[in-house]
């Protein structure tokens, strides 16, 4: 199986879907930000591994605790995913903190100060 194939792309959007699910509803651990997304979804082709990939909502210290809070439910996580998703084997779980939307929100407030400057210095 390719990487990029149909059969990968379906696994991807289905354990993200799952993920995301079992997260919002179903971990109760403290640690885990209310605000957590899941962006993305690595499968490997053979489904051994799978990379996660985690956006967070909050300050560096509420990040790095949700990425510890997830790394201590992986089993609970790996087995609800195992009961709802029927794949030959139950990818092993890797978290991976995301920056690209807090990037992408930075960059926008940084483009509108911009322009906000130009307006004021062009009257």
């Amino acid at each position: 199986m390719r990487k990029n194939s149909i059969k990968n792309i379906r696994i991807n959007g289905e354990v993200q879907r799952e993920l995301s699910n079992i997260i919002r509803g179903e971990i109760k651990d403290p640690r885990i930000n209310p605000l957590t997304s899941v962006v993305a979804v690595e499968v490997a082709p053979d489904l051994k591994s799978c990379k996660a990939y985690i956006s967070v909502l909050g300050d560096k210290e509420s990040q790095a605790a949700t990425l510890e809070g997830l790394k201590s439910a992986e089993g609970y996580i790996r087995s609800k995913l195992a009961k709802n998703i029927n794949l030959r084997n139950t990818p092993q779980l890797l978290f991976v903190l995301d920056q690209s939307i807090e990037y992408g929100v930075n960059m926008s407030k940084l483009i509108d100060d911009v322009n906000r400057q130009q307006g004021e210095g062009q009257e």
